[in-house]
């Protein structure tokens, strides 16, 4: 196992023994008046509504017990204590007689291949499919079983990862058409499909994709895993980061998909696919309790939508941002967006390189690369915000008049010096902009 990832994996194995002792320190810490202990306390105290305490010699082992508890992710120490518990009965149970699937013949699939180990590891037995066409970026203009639509997003993978992936067109295509074939012959060949799923748009979109076509095609059974949290050291990102008993224990709480969720999917995938986005606003204001995950997801899709202010998407106004706090390495402005800068994480690295690269071959470039460091890895690549990208920041100039690439949101096409749909953050909605034009500054993001 790659030591980055084991790393990642301990973040979700509690120990409670090392909790009590984390709460002992933090509350002799809070006691004597540490700065950063005491910023801890408020912290969490102001996420629950409550006031902090006014005497801190009057902070006590329950309480520190309750702050660590809640920097976990967890309500309080005898929920912490009960997941913990919980993962080390699924811990104890790897290598049972019976596999976790036992039963039907069941298909795992998963936009991604970042869980197959774990879930070998975890005793699972049943087959896995990888279908990770990322509708998150370039054209989404129809059915992607339909010979040109999957030509269509070959072509965009191809030219947009290719370079740094080392995959082919043909080899796109080769790809795109297994996992189509598979997805579809999976109500025949199973008698039980499993959807393993996470919050982020990159998932949410993937997992509509699916429940679109099994609302016309269902499989005998059909269940969904879906999580948006998991307690740990370390902020939640996807299912790829837990270790096997985690997902075993994703597993215990999985839920029968319903017809009333597969049709929201359905609704949801033609929303996606439309030139106009309204209808895909419409869904994410929707908030409904049946795809809990799908709103907020769909709004932070919809936020790649230029900004009426300036011409930017969120994750293109998050780059501009970083660097104008001063210069940073590619490499390093991901790792930012994915701790704390990123309101809902959804790129991986090479799609994220993807953005700013296109970024770069702007008429006139918001960033500029430091010559020592134009052949480093990209990783490496030290960026250093131009006039003309604090400009664009601050609303004085407009992105999209600087001729950026074309690209896309869905089915949404967004081409440079033309009218396009924007997202406006003040009304919280899609509209239509007929030109480019300059906007007034906003507060800094």
């Amino acid at each position: 196992m790659p030591q980055s990832l084991d790393r990642t994996r301990k973040a979700f194995q509690l120990n409670l023994e090392q909790q009590r002792k984390r709460a002992k320190d933090l509350c002799r810490a809070a006691r004597r008046g540490d700065p950063a202990a005491l910023a801890r306390v408020a912290k969490c105290l102001a996420g629950a509504g409550k006031a902090a305490p006014a005497d801190a010699q009057a902070f006590k082992l329950a309480d520190a017990q309750w702050v660590i508890a809640r920097e976990l992710g967890l309500g309080g120490w005898a929920r912490l204590k009960e997941h913990i518990a919980a993962m080390e009965r699924e811990r104890a149970a790897i290598g049972g007689h019976e596999a976790p699937d036992h039963g039907p013949k069941t298909l795992h699939i998963r936009c991604g291949g970042d869980i197959a180990e774990a879930l070998r590891q975890a005793g699972f037995t049943g087959d896995y499919l990888e279908y990770a066409n990322p509708f998150c970026q370039g054209p989404v203009t129809g059915e992607p079983d339909d010979p040109e639509r999957l030509l269509e997003r070959a072509r965009f993978l191809a030219q947009s990862y290719g370079n740094h992936l080392g995959i082919t067109f043909s080899q796109c295509e080769t790809r795109l058409r297994r996992e189509e074939d598979r997805l579809a012959a999976a109500p025949r060949d199973y008698e039980r499909v499993v959807l393993w799923f996470e919050h982020d748009s990159f998932d949410q979109l993937i997992l509509i994709r699916c429940l679109s076509l099994f609302a016309a095609h269902r499989p005998p059974l059909l269940d969904l895993v879906s999580a948006n949290r998991f307690p740990g050291s370390r902020r939640f990102l996807g299912l790829g980061q837990l270790p096997p008993e985690g997902l075993r224990l994703l597993w215990a709480g999985r839920n029968p998909v319903s017809a009333q969720q597969t049709a929201l999917g359905q609704k949801a995938w033609k929303a996606l696919q439309s030139p106009d986005p309204t209808g895909l606003a419409a869904l994410a204001d929707e908030r409904s309790g049946l795809l809990p995950d799908l709103s907020p997801a769909l709004r932070r899709h919809l936020r790649e939508l230029p900004s009426v202010r300036n011409g930017l998407s969120l994750t293109e106004e998050l780059v501009l941002a970083s660097l104008a706090r001063g210069g940073e390495t590619i490499g390093d402005i991901f790792h930012g967006l994915l701790t704390d800068r990123e309101p809902l994480p959804w790129l991986g690295d090479i799609m994220f390189l993807y953005i700013v690269e296109a970024m770069g071959k702007a008429l006139r470039p918001p960033y500029a690369i430091s010559p020592e460091t134009a052949s480093e890895p990209w990783q490496r690549r030290f960026l250093t915000i131009t006039p003309v990208g604090e400009q664009v920041l601050s609303g004085e100039r407009d992105w999209l008049t600087l001729m950026p690439p074309e690209r896309w949101v869905g089915g949404v096409r967004i081409a440079p010096g033309a009218g396009a749909w924007r997202w406006d953050e003040d009304k919280n909605r899609p509209v239509f902009v007929r030109q480019p034009t300059p906007a007034s500054p906003s507060p800094h993001l």
